[in-house]
């Protein structure tokens, strides 16, 4: 199953986010927008609006669902750790 994290770097939640998926060995793919530049940040920005509803982070999508915030509990079930 397909795993994207959508990040800022200086966001504790979204390192404590990297850090379990880190921990339970999960394969992602992780964007930090904020490290991003130019056309790549308000490209990676937007889809997170689309995605999500808005600009907040991190944003977790795990197949189709996605996830705004760190919700240790639903990553849990959805990757069935």
């Amino acid at each position: 199953m397909q795993v994207r994290l959508f990040a800022l770097s200086t966001c504790p939640y979204c390192r404590m986010t990297k850090r379990f998926l880190d921990d339970a060995s999960v394969q992602y793919e992780m964007l930090e927008v904020d490290k991003l530049e130019d056309e790549a940040k308000n490209s990676a920005i937007a889809e997170v609006k689309e995605i999500s509803g808005g600009a907040s982070f991190p944003v977790v999508v795990i197949g189709e669902e996605v996830i705004v915030g760190f919700n240790k509990k639903r990553i849990k079930e959805l990757l069935q750790l």
